[in-house]
């Protein structure tokens, strides 16, 4: 429950540059009088204004500052709500808006308009159409429940029965559901450029596979055609290694033939030193007959058996050298036959080299190719395929926070159906329609206005008379609609008071006992004012003051004095 304990203001409309303060629950009942132009309704507009930060009356919010003095306009409530105190101070000229707790500032790093949001939602629990529905009943710009919209009547209601916040619970959720479906909708997105992203990678997998298939077996075609190159250098290598076995079969007795030849060429050697010895002595006795060393004559038979002995020994070493010289010449054919047959293998042994060495090589690029091979079956592939499982893991991920979107939009749903006019609300309205107009039908008749007046759910009215006629509220005398304004002010007053929502102490009239409601109606509206004092301060602004000024237990008289509003002393 809210209890207004004060408020008080300066340079506000009529008003100059010194506070007036207004004791908002020190007695019961007030009567507050005046002369017309005196500022008896500034009260009206400075709680407005204090509290929403608008004025009650529909005056510009720049003319509410007095025109006279033109600054320093300021307008401050104090409240009670359970054991916490407060204070709404708003001004004008310089602009601004401070709310204290316990004599605290609260927070003001909001933007101004959330920090009306939390005054009005967090503390007051209360919005300016409920405001002027439970706590201002004016004749002037009040305008009746009756004359509400549909929607605006629905949040009146709603502020009564504490379901207001089924409405913003409805307004978050819907931002919520908003959210969650642009979440299923980003994370759908994401899923299919995953999808998109693995088809692609798998097609370059593919490709990649592709690839190396058609190198792989290009390269195998290269060893087949080097297997095919070796085996033929294979072949040409046992050839030439088989001519060459036979070439060295052919030498294998060479260093005999050398040596045979060697010793001929020796014996030739020795044949013909002898030969040359054996001229030289048969030349010696040919041209001597006498012994040079000994002068002696040498014997004549002797001369010719030398002579012919040595002609015949000249004559078998030619005769032997004639046979050694064949020999010899047949040797040096066999060696000279050697040394081509050796010709022939160096040039078999060049073959012999270039053949394993072009099997070598052939080896060798067989070998880089099948390795290349092993190489490219791997190459890559592993890597590419490792870049889809990391893919894949991601679709799962977003799969599952999908689904727990998924599950959120299903509670979200619930929770909708839930929040609409027709869930919870509709319920909680049901039950108390029925107490709305059992009051209001109460009021009415403490007033003598015998009908049955009935709220549906909608909260469209059903009027019927005694005689069971029906009517609309526009149908009534504007006295009537009066007490039918009257009957739904404290019927909402009634529910806020059960609800503890909207409840507040303070009730404040204006001008209702001057213009529709006549002295049969005025009585009867004094009798439940009475009956409301108990826990409620009311405020009753008029001009009747002669026969209303007993009624009240406090009566304030507003004037004009130096063109300036005052409470008179």
């Amino acid at each position: 429950m809210i209890i207004f304990t004060k408020i008080r203001w300066k340079n506000f409309l009529s008003y100059g540059n010194h506070w007036t303060e207004v004791d908002l629950n020190q007695n019961k009942s007030s009567l507050i009088v005046g002369e017309n132009g005196s500022g008896k309704s500034t009260i009206l507009d400075a709680l407005s204004y204090g509290l929403y930060g608008k004025s009650f009356r529909k005056v510009n919010i720049n003319q509410l500052v007095n025109s006279v003095n033109n600054n320093h306009m300021v307008a401050e409530v104090e409240f009670n709500v359970g054991k916490n105190s407060y204070k709404v101070c708003r001004g004008l000229k310089p602009r601004f808006f401070e709310v204290y707790q316990n004599d605290e500032l609260l927070n003001q790093e909001a933007h101004a308009r959330d920090y009306q949001e939390i005054l009005e939602k967090n503390i007051l629990k209360l919005t300016h159409k409920s405001f002027s529905q439970v706590v201002v009943l004016g004749s002037s710009s009040f305008i009746p429940f009756m004359q509400l919209s549909s929607n605006h009547r629905k949040e009146v209601i709603e502020d009564l029965l504490d379901i207001g916040i089924f409405s913003i619970m409805g307004v978050l959720l819907k931002d919520k559901v908003q959210e969650n479906k642009q979440s299923i909708d980003s994370v759908n997105n994401e899923m299919v450029l995953i999808e998109e992203r693995i088809r692609i990678q798998q097609s370059y997998i593919e490709k990649i596979i592709e690839q190396q298939d058609e190198a792989i077996q290009d390269k195998k075609k290269q060893i087949s055609n080097l297997e095919k190159s070796s085996n033929q250098l294979t072949i040409g290598l046992d050839r030439e290694e088989e001519r060459l076995f036979a070439l060295r079969k052919e030498i294998e007795d060479e260093e005999k033939l050398k040596s045979k030849l060697n010793q001929l060429t020796n014996l030739e050697s020795k044949i013909e030193d002898k030969v040359k010895r054996l001229k030289k002595e048969l030349l010696f006795f040919d041209t001597h007959d006498d012994c040079p060393t000994c002068s002696q004559i040498i014997d004549r038979k002797f001369k010719a058996d030398a002579i012919q002995n040595k002609q015949m020994s000249i004559n078998d070493c030619h005769a032997g050298t004639s046979q050694l010289e064949i020999e010899i010449i047949e040797l040096q054919g066999a060696v000279n036959h050697t040394i081509e047959v050796w010709k022939k293998i160096d040039s078999i042994n060049q073959i012999i080299n270039q053949l394993r060495s072009e099997m070598n090589a052939n080896d060798s690029v067989i070998d880089s190719l099948q390795k290349d091979i092993d190489k490219t079956n791997q190459q890559n592939i592993d890597e590419e395929k490792e870049k889809i499982i990391e893919l894949k893991e991601q679709e799962l991920s977003k799969d599952k926070n999908k689904q727990v979107l998924v599950d959120d939009q299903e509670i979200f749903n619930i929770a909708t159906k839930l929040l609409k006019d027709t869930g919870i609300k509709s319920r909680i309205i049901k039950q108390y329609v029925p107490v709305m107009n059992k009051l209001i039908n109460k009021y009415l008749a403490a007033m003598d206005f015998f009908v049955q007046f009935e709220l549906d759910e909608n909260f469209n009215e059903i009027i019927k008379s005694r005689f069971r006629d029906e009517f609309s509220y526009g149908s009534f005398s504007e006295g009537e609609k009066m007490r039918i304004d009257l009957a739904l002010l404290f019927t909402w007053r009634a529910i806020a008071k059960l609800k503890n929502s909207a409840s507040t102490n303070l009730l404040i009239m204006d001008e209702v006992f001057d213009s529709s409601l006549d002295s049969s109606g005025t009585e009867e509206f004094i009798k439940i004012i009475n009956d409301l004092t108990s826990d409620t301060n009311i405020f009753i602004i008029s001009h009747k003051t002669d026969q209303l000024i007993d009624q009240f237990t406090n009566v304030i008289k507003f004037e004009k004095h130096q063109n300036f509003s005052r409470i008179a002393a």
